[in-house]
C-alpha cells in the first residue's frame, strides 16, 4: 500500500529531520509507531498522509509516486486515508454529529445512508449523549474521540492516528484499541503513533521505532 525508499526530509536549509527511511506499510497490516519526543513521528505521519513531500527518496502511495501526483489529484487520494491529528482539527461551528459525518457529506452521500452508522459509532466511543454539542463545550478527551470517529466513519484503506489515546482513561483506551482492531479486521491498514507502552503491550503487533530521524522495525 505504502512504500518508502531512502526517504529523507528537511525543512529549508536545516538538518534532516528524517533520514534514510526504507519500509513498507502492507495492506491490512497493523503497526505501532513509537520513539522519544522530537524523533519525527508526526512528520512521518504527515508524509504518509501526503501533506508533505520528501526532500529526497521515493514514496509510493497506492501505487503512485507522490512527487508526481498533480496537486488537484491529492485530495482524492487522501480520501483513502483516515487521520487523527493531535490537535483534533474539529470545526467549532459544527456539532459532534456534524463533525463526524463531514467526510461523508463532502463525498455527496445522502444522510439517510449514514446517519445510523454515525450515531452507532458515537455511542461506541462514549459520545452518544453529546451528539448535538459544539467542540468548544467538549473536554479534550471528548474532542479526541470525535476526531477518531470522524477518521473511522468512512472505513479508510489506511488509518493514521497520532497519540489517539493520549487524553482518555485506560478503559476508554482499551475500547478505542478494540475499535482500531475491528477496523483492521475489516481490511484497513493501521498506524498508531504512541508513547503508551501499556497500550502497545496489549497487542503483539509490529513496532516501528523512530530515534533521531532513523527507523528500526521489529516484527
Amino acid at each position: 500500500m505504502i512504500h518508502f525508499e531512502n526517504v529523507g526530509l528537511r525543512y529549508g536549509m536545516g538538518p534532516e529531520i528524517l533520514r534514510d527511511l526504507t519500509f513498507d506499510i502492507p495492506k491490512r497490516s497493523f503497526q505501532f509507531l513509537t520513539g522519544p519526543s522530537g524523533a519525527g513521528k508526526t512528520t512521518l505521519l504527515r508524509l504518509l498522509f501526503m501533506s508533505l513531500k520528501p526532500t529526497r527518496g521515493l514514496i509510493r502511495s497506492f501505487g503512485r509516486d507522490i512527487t508526481q501526483i498533480p496537486r488537484d489529484e491529492l485530495p482524492l487520494l487522501r480520501r483513502r486515508v483516515g487521520i487523527v491529528f493531535q490537535d483534533f482539527q474539529l470545526l467549532d461551528h459544527l456539532t459532534t454529529y456534524e463533525n463526524v459525518a463531514l467526510p461523508l457529506r463532502v463525498r455527496g452521500k445522502d444522510e439517510s445512508t449514514y446517519k445510523q452508522d454515525v450515531l452507532e459509532l458515537l455511542k461506541w466511543v462514549g459520545l452518544g449523549e453529546r451528539i448535538n454539542v459544539l467542540p468548544p463545550i467538549l473536554s479534550g478527551g471528548e474532542k479526541q474521540r470525535v476526531a477518531i470517529a470522524r477518521a473511522l466513519i468512512d472505513r479508510p484503506e489506511l488509518l493514521l492516528a497520532d497519540e489517539p489515546t493520549g487524553n482518555v482513561d485506560p478503559p476508554m483506551a482499551r475500547r478505542l484499541l478494540s475499535l482500531f482492531l475491528e477496523l483492521n479486521r475489516l481490511g484497513t491498514a493501521v498506524v498508531i503513533a504512541t508513547h503508551d507502552l501499556a497500550l502497545m503491550d496489549q497487542l503483539d503487533a509490529r513496532r516501528m521505532i523512530l530515534t533521531e530521524g532513523r527507523l528500526d522495525i521489529y516484527e
